[in-house]
């Protein structure tokens, strides 16, 4: 919980590129006939968001960001083409507040003396449990 709080940018529908599709997998009739699934694209490039949030969303791993910069998401989960779109648009909200939490810089830190004590220790049982394992010699 080292992460600087501030108010994550909100995504404007302008800057969001919407188009409904057939859904995949089971569902009969509904998945061949009506087109529920929604299909979202949004240009992180020309988008207004600040250009820090940018940077952190064109670095997402994955395969959800295109090589030209637009972030993809396909929502398919419910029946209504209107669930599916708030579910679509809420994941791209998340994913832009995620990438708008600065973390703070780790710094390292050194082991104790007693922790170092003890990691030899450990190490010392452990080999003669590992030495006691070999043939009997009498």
């Amino acid at each position: 919980m080292d992460e600087s709080r501030s108010a994550a940018p909100v995504v404007r529908e302008e800057d969001v590129e919407i188009s409904a599709i057939r859904a995949q997998g089971p569902g009969g009739q509904n998945v061949n006939k009506v087109s529920t699934a929604i299909h979202l694209r949004f240009d992180i490039r020309r988008s207004c968001l600040p250009e820090d949030v940018k940077e952190r969303l064109l670095a997402l791993p994955g395969r959800r960001v295109t090589k030209e910069g637009v972030l993809v998401i396909k929502a398919q989960s419910a029946r209504s083409q209107e669930q599916n779109k708030a579910h679509a648009m809420a994941r791209l909200q998340d994913i832009v507040a995620e990438a708008s939490l600065v973390q703070a810089p780790r710094r390292p830190t050194r082991p104790t003396r007693a922790s170092r004590q003890r990691r030899l220790q450990d190490k010392a049982v452990r080999s003669e449990v590992k030495a006691n394992r070999g043939k009997v010699q009498e």
